[in-house]
């Protein structure tokens, strides 16, 4: 039935898919002991689960995990480049129903979202908020169906939270992004390593003794930041919130404004989530060479309209760099389209780091279908309990052994006397 519903690439590729799933699941004993867990509980029994997240093994093996746990699977791609059709024909293979190929237009990928939620989905894991957005739009009649879902990143907390403001939020979704495993790991780690990654890769250019900005210091930021200055480069960071601008200070970092930043800058990576921060000005002003990224959600960060526009000659100087030449002679460079440099350009995340933000996924979207009927349509935090039985799942994997309270310290913590 997957075979026959699926919009793929070519089913052919699915032994290399399964080489890669392979690779991914002898590394992530979390997602292994869910697996477990799962197949005897049997949560998502009866449910159909529409899976949007960049197809790649990772996200595979956790949607074979969520399968394992009785329920029906369809996944679709949150990215147009991330998506790897072997992974994804060897996922038809195992059963679950797939939407999505590599490179798809913006149409083809619009209808791959639609058919995933044509399969008529109970729960949802989301990227960016794409499935919730059409589901609270032009796919309001299915609202009813759905119990409750999951959101990935911060630019999808942004998008439930501004849609739960507004009153319009329809089903419990949760913020599996703001819990602790997720951003002090995932988004700092994860990020400050997979960005590098994919740079490095595409690029082949030398890091240390240049001159790096970084365009938004929240955990992403953090993270690629920290990573940059660890290959030997100079960063400089831009901020808009001055807490966040302090706390670089304090980490040893330049701050300073973009129209500043865009003059000195050899690498240029945006992590804000929101539009435009790089734009018409600041390509006025960037050095000859600069190269420019986005490890934001939508590439939109860097307006590639205004580059454009400005540009008298563009044309692919290597795989995932786009050179544009602008009047006066400088050549700025693109990578990846402007679209999430670390999966677009790159494999995503560590495998190990995704194993402790897809253990959140899994026990999230469990507690959401138990759950979700009595929970109001918010936007939930992922239950602590959740959190730090993941953590503790990651240590055990790693051997390691941390203390416990005593009686007397317990009492001691919650008491307001000595």
């Amino acid at each position: 039935m997957a075979n026959n519903n699926s919009m793929i690439r070519d089913l052919t590729l699915a032994p290399l898919g399964k080489v890669k799933l392979d690779w991914v699941k002898s590394h992530m004993p979390l997602l292994n002991n869910i697996e477990e867990q799962f197949r005897s509980e049997l949560p998502f029994k009866g449910l159909k689960v529409s899976i949007c997240l960049h197809l790649e093994a990772k996200t595979g093996y956790l949607a074979q995990v969520i399968q394992a746990g009785g329920g029906e699977v369809a996944v679709c791609g949150s990215n147009p480049l991330s998506t790897q059709d072997d992974v994804v024909a060897a996922l038809v293979e195992s059963g679950i129903t797939a939407y999505a190929w590599h490179n798809a237009t913006d149409e083809e990928y619009h209808l791959h979202m639609n058919r995933a939620l044509d399969f008529g989905p109970n729960a949802i894991i989301d990227d960016g908020g794409d499935l919730v957005s059409l589901l609270h739009g032009e796919r309001s009649g299915q609202l009813k169906e759905i119990i409750g879902g999951c959101e990935e990143t911060t630019t999808g907390i942004v998008r439930l939270k501004a849609l739960e403001k507004s009153g319009l939020l329809r089903f419990p979704m949760m913020a599996v992004n703001d819990a602790y495993c997720k951003y002090l790991f995932d988004n700092r780690y994860g990020t400050g390593q997979s960005v590098w990654d994919g740079i490095n890769r595409t690029t082949n250019l030398v890091v240390a003794g240049k001159t790096v900005v970084v365009i938004g210091y929240g955990w992403c930021g953090k993270g690629v930041a920290m990573r940059a200055k660890g290959l030997g480069a100079k960063v400089i960071i831009t901020e808009i919130d001055p807490i966040k601008a302090i706390e670089a200070y304090m980490d040893g970092f330049e701050v300073m404004t973009m129209p500043e930043a865009a003059k000195q800058g050899d690498f240029f990576v945006t992590v804000t989530g929101n539009r435009d921060v790089i734009a018409n000005e600041h390509f006025d002003v960037m050095k000859n060479g600069a190269l420019m990224c986005n490890a934001g959600h939508f590439d939109i960060e860097i307006n590639k309209s205004d580059l454009t526009a400005r540009a008298v000659k563009i044309r692919e100087v290597r795989k995932n760099i786009d050179e544009y030449e602008m009047k006066d002679g400088r050549k700025l460079y693109l990578i990846a389209e402007g679209r999430l440099v670390n999966l677009a350009a790159g494999d995503g995340h560590p495998v190990e780091v995704m194993d402790l933000t897809f253990a959140l996924q899994a026990l999230s979207l469990k507690h959401i279908v138990q759950n979700g009927r009595l929970l109001k349509a918010e936007v939930h935090s992922v239950p602590i309990e959740i959190d730090r039985n993941v953590a503790y799942l990651r240590l055990e994997s790693l051997g390691i052994h941390i203390d416990q309270l005593t009686k007397e310290q317990e009492n001691y913590l919650s008491s307001w006397t000595d």
